[in-house]
């Protein structure tokens, strides 16, 4: 498996370089040269599959000249130890529940995916791997927890200052060991500012082995494409007409189902659901892509002003507005509407939905509005726990606090306070 950054697309890396290294000189993301669909037979097969088993058919597929398949089995079987089950609000509206993982939210299954890739890589490496992480809410905590005790690997782990919930920051917070968190006086943008000039700085490269564990990394994509190919596979009838709705923030979730719908699921057109940080539905409304500050909300694993991934979008559809159009859909909500949802899918469902969710059935609505005979499957990234002030407040009703994040209540958390400009980060990476 060859990669090319999206900024040039001569040149080529290995699998090892690629990931270990996160991002290209020149500042581009890494791609696959090719994407090569499944056969059909995969697809005949996939209704009788188990989970690990078709992921282990989806990486093998990919990856198996990068890595040995008796690896990839090893991998797998660590990383995909749980399920992403679907529940059915109505025949054509489901949800797909990712927060079954170890930190409750979707990002367990790249985080563990990358965690073993990565051990993989640097076990015969002469010095240690330093993983930089900017996170806006999940990210840190599946990170922290893919890849606590990974021999020879750190994590320190950028967090945006009383800008995650109080479970979150625990979840980055308490493990110790070899993940450190970093708490920044700014946004999470300034934090992913500060990870990417971490890897471009001469210095630390020098001084550290730096990657990244962000979706950046090609290597967080690659497994969450295979619980599009779940949900595929528990849907009664599905069909070309089957849409995911994805609440987007840095796109690395809504790209990695654009992988899958590459490697031959047949699905679309997907929806990007975003909160008032509306950057890439108004892209696909006027055609004019304007990156700003990222504002605060209640669904803040999505409040990123400048999405990294919208690189990659835009390299597998080259650059064509009308392309993109046609295969992504966009919808923005505010607070108050996220809210208002909230509360209306537990009315009419009894079913609890966390913000995130909230704002992914509020797109799935306006695009079945449009779309009248469309099935949607909408990605519920996180449990409901994780902000239980906002969903406790609109359906009246307490949630139930899971085992994994319950027993975080009274541990004492250690963090590091530093502000937003990226010396404070080299001086500590540095020393």
């Amino acid at each position: 498996m060859l990669l090319y950054s999206t900024r040039n697309a001569g040149q080529f890396v290995d699998l090892k370089e690629a990931v270990l290294n996160s991002l290209p000189k020149d500042k581009g993301l890494y791609m696959p040269n090719r994407i090569t669909p499944l056969p059909e037979s995969f697809f005949r097969g996939l209704p009788n599959m188990t989970f690990p088993e078709l992921a282990k058919t989806v990486t093998t597929h990919l990856l198996s000249e990068a890595v040995d398949p008796s690896y990839i089995n090893e991998i797998i079987e660590q990383a995909v130890n749980f399920d992403a089950p679907i529940v059915s609000l109505k025949e054509d509206l489901h949800i797909l529940e990712l927060f079954h993982g170890p930190t409750l939210a979707f990002k367990d299954f790249g985080a563990r995916f990358m965690a073993g890739l990565m051990g993989h890589f640097v076990r015969n490496e002469d010095r240690e791997l330093t993983i930089l992480v900017a996170t806006s809410g999940d990210t840190g905590g599946a990170v922290a927890n893919g890849f606590h005790h990974t021999p020879g690997v750190n994590v320190v782990i950028l967090y945006p200052k009383g800008k995650v919930s109080k479970l979150q920051e625990k979840q980055l917070t308490t493990l110790g060991g070899n993940i450190q968190a970093l708490e920044v006086d700014g946004t999470f943008d300034d934090c992913q500012r500060m990870v990417k000039t971490a890897f471009l700085d001469e210095d630390l490269q020098q001084r550290r082995a730096l990657s990244s564990a962000n979706s950046i990394n090609i290597a967080r994509l690659i497994p969450q494409s295979f619980y599009y190919f779940r949900a595929w596979q528990q849907l009664k009838q599905p069909g070309t007409h089957t849409s995911f709705c994805v609440p987007s923030g840095n796109f690395g979730n809504l790209t990695a189902g654009l992988l899958a719908q590459k490697l031959g699921l047949p699905c679309g057109p997907f929806i990007a659901a975003t909160n008032s940080n509306d950057i890439v539905p108004t892209f696909l409304k006027t055609g004019s892509y304007d990156p700003r500050p990222s504002v605060a909300t209640i669904s803040n694993a999505m409040d990123v002003g400048n999405p990294s991934n919208w690189a990659r979008i835009l390299d597998l559809f080259g650059e064509n507005w009308g392309q993109i159009r046609a295969h992504i859909k966009g919808f923005a909500y505010s607070d108050e509407q996220t809210r208002e949802a909230i509360k209306e899918v537990y009315q009419q469902f009894d079913y609890q939905i966390d913000p995130h969710g909230a704002v992914g059935y509020l797109a799935a609505q306006a695009f079945q509005a449009q779309q009248p005979n469309s099935e949607v499957v909408i990605l519920e990234t996180a449990h409901p726990a994780k902000f239980p002030d906002t969903v406790e407040a609109e359906t009246g009703k307490a949630v139930c606090i899971p085992e994994a994040l319950a027993k975080l209540a009274d541990l004492e958390g250690s963090k590091i306070s530093i502000s937003r400009q990226f010396e404070d980060l080299k001086t500590y990476l540095m020393d």
